[in-house]
């Protein structure tokens, strides 16, 4: 496993670069005195380097005592777990989890710190200079969609839910671990919060690959995080350990069949992300460009609406003709209207139909990187896609009863 103190984070590594290390559980068991059954019996599993592997089971099966092992906040009465091919049991503990990020429901932030202090917890363990850290501390919050001077000198008491636990991801993050475990970290947040910050753990994957552990009781969670999905029973006993696709079109057993539930069809769509359909255009302005110039662009592509960006080209609004024709004002506040309907290209095709219930223009916007605007996804757009889905899976089943009808 990378020590963090030797190779340091100096911003080099090309996006998209695996930065992660396999993970490997052998026969990991944890026994409790004066309990006769073990909490986690047996446990083998690899977790490839660079991807999202979660762990989903009913309350009390053990997923996050297995997680916690990986780290030693629960020393295994037996077997082992490798990172990268070294045995845990053999790092000082404390070094350990410097090298692991670690992220847990309410955040965990010290309440007395401010966030760049709470995020420069390890770098400053770690010995770096008060500069590197201010730096990471702003590349950081940047990351996961704060703007440094707004929020690195608040406290958590100052923030939102939401607002928290995007610290939590980035103080986890500040090391730059190879590693990422992290215990039901959206549990406690509101549907809307939710989405929005599984949308930003997908798209910072994306950019940094991780290797993540994800614990959740919600399997629709697992769906659309999970590169892979292993499905636990009491004692951590691993019933199916697959990806997403293979989990809902062929379930092992009844018990993974629960967690599946009704409509495996329809959860195709949890499963399809919005960068993989092609996007519509809508019209756009910029902060500060002259309103009857958008006006005539409007006119010309018979709209209405057009999406005002700001100067790094992220989403603020909706602003009408009327409004444009009205006055200079229109294009001239870089104010964003909080209650804006935006999904990115992480987002899954469900959670735009979601979005879309609650838009009043018929098409929800959509970000990429950075939060930059990429395009709009229209209602048409998500109907086609139920459509050929479900034509997809009519034929699957047809070839799969002709194939069984003819054979001897």
């Amino acid at each position: 496993m990378p020590d963090p103190t030797s190779a340091p984070f100096d911003g080099s590594r090309a996006d998209g670069e695996v930065s992660g290390v396999p993970i490997d559980l052998e026969a990991l068991t944890k026994r409790y005195p004066g309990q006769r059954v073990p909490a986690v019996e047996n446990v083998t599993m690899h977790i490839p380097a660079g991807e999202i592997v979660v762990l989903v089971g009913p309350s009390g099966c053990g997923k996050t005592t297995t997680m916690k092992m990986i780290n030693r906040l629960i020393e295994p009465t037996s077997g082992r777990v490798l990172l990268g091919g070294e045995d845990v049991a053999r790092r000082d503990p404390d070094e350990l989890r410097r090298g692991i990020g670690y992220v847990i429901q309410t955040g965990g932030l010290f309440p007395h710190m401010t966030v760049a202090q709470n995020i420069g917890v390890v770098p400053g363990l770690l010995k770096w200079s008060r500069s590197r850290i201010r730096e990471r501390v702003d590349e950081l919050l940047e990351m996961v969609g704060l703007e440094p001077a707004a929020y690195r000198d608040r406290y958590p008491r100052e923030l939102s839910g939401g607002q928290q636990q995007r610290v939590g991801v980035a103080r986890a993050l500040a090391a730059d671990p190879p590693v990422l475990l992290m215990d039901e970290p959206f549990g406690a947040l509101d549907p809307i919060t939710r989405q929005r910050l599984q949308d930003e753990l997908l798209r910072l994957n994306d950019e940094l690959r991780k290797t993540i552990v994800f614990v959740t009781h919600d399997f629709d969670e697992a769906v659309k995080l999970g590169d892979r999905i292993a499905v636990l029973a009491e004692r951590s006993r691993i019933v199916q350990y697959d990806t997403p696709e293979e989990i809902l079109a062929n379930p092992a057993d009844d018990f993974v069949a629960s967690f599946v539930g009704a409509g495996a069809a329809l959860k195709q769509l949890t499963i399809t992300r919005v960068g993989s359909v092609e996007l519509d255009e809508a019209v756009t302005a910029t902060v500060g460009e002259d309103p009857a110039t958008v006006a005539r662009r409007l006119d010309e592509a018979g709209r209405r609406h057009c999406i005002l960006l700001d100067t790094r080209g992220r989403p603020l609004r909706w602003v009408s003709l009327r409004e444009l024709r009205s006055g200079s004002a229109a294009l001239a506040s870089a104010d964003r209207d909080p209650s804006l309907e935006v999904v990115t290209l992480q987002s899954t095709l469900n959670d735009a139909l979601d979005t879309m219930l609650t838009s009043s223009h018929g098409v929800v916007i959509v970000t990429g990187r950075r939060d930059v605007y990429q395009g709009v996804i229209r209602v048409e757009t998500i109907m086609n896609a139920i459509h050929s889905m479900r034509s997809s899976a009519e034929s699957s089943a047809s070839s799969t009863e002709q194939s069984g009808g003819s054979a001897p």
